[in-house]
């Protein structure tokens, strides 16, 4: 009856730390969980945002669209210049030759509106250039932020189904366990037994070697009685006056 209400006892005491450690593992992947949502709506959330008027990205793509309509109109006109050339093919510097019969402040002013608009465009080519680079600057940090939420996403889902798995593996490991913890108690009993006999081969030991010191055990004793004798005799004598009663 007491084997088997130890045995109920540690049955009871193994179910409770497993219910403690499915306990702890549901909360994590509840943790997990909230952490995939979380995840998930930030990730909507700035999607959204994308799409909003105030947007930078929506800005910049107007800045780039209205940029790109003044270089095509300036590829178009180049491009008339560049067939009117071609039109004339005996007489290829007849636009050229043209500006001869002009007068002096005509060339004058005509250089000074070349000028300009060469400033100009060497301006709009810059402004061109830098505008690519913090566009491209944008874009690969947008491609870096965009990859590293890609790779926590994969982490997370990662670490969710492999708890996910271990959760549903583990009552698979249960007959494995009681066979082991079985084993274990058997090993101890025979440890215990072992240790049980040794003990009484060191008792037995002990009681022969207290029967052949009797004698000198017998010496000791009647010194040690002699030394409290002498100093019973060393300590003072108090003197009792006993009270009568009238």
């Amino acid at each position: 009856m007491a084997k088997a209400s130890e045995d109920c006892k540690y049955a009871l005491a193994r179910l409770q730390v497993e219910l403690e450690k499915e306990r702890g593992m549901k909360e994590m992947l509840e943790e997990s969980v909230s952490d995939l949502r979380s995840t998930t709506s930030e990730l909507q959330e700035r999607l959204h945002s994308v799409d909003g008027e105030g947007n930078e990205w929506r800005t910049r793509y107007e800045t780039q669209v209205e940029l790109n309509g003044q270089l095509e109109r300036q590829i178009s006109l180049i491009r008339e210049r560049l067939e009117d050339i071609r039109g004339n093919p005996v007489d290829r510097l007849a636009s050229i030759r043209s500006y001869e019969d002009m007068p002096v402040e005509t060339l004058r002013q005509r250089l000074k509106l070349l000028t300009g608009e060469k400033s100009d465009l060497q301006s709009q080519l810059m402004d061109c250039h830098l505008q690519i680079e913090q566009e491209g600057k944008a874009f690969h940090k947008t491609n870096d932020e965009r990859r590293a939420y890609l790779s926590e996403i994969a982490k997370l889902s990662s670490t969710h189904e492999a708890q996910r798995r271990q959760y549903f593996a583990q009552p698979q490991r249960a007959p494995e366990s009681k066979q082991m913890r079985g084993k274990q108690t058997g090993r101890k009993a025979e440890a215990d037994s072992k240790k049980g006999k040794e003990g009484g081969e060191e008792d037995g030991g002990e009681a022969f070697v207290k029967e052949r010191g009797g004698g000198d055990g017998g010496r000791i004793a009647e010194r040690k009685g002699e030394k409290k004798l002498q100093r019973k005799s060393r300590l003072p004598t108090l003197k009792h006056n006993p009270k009568h009663d009238p």
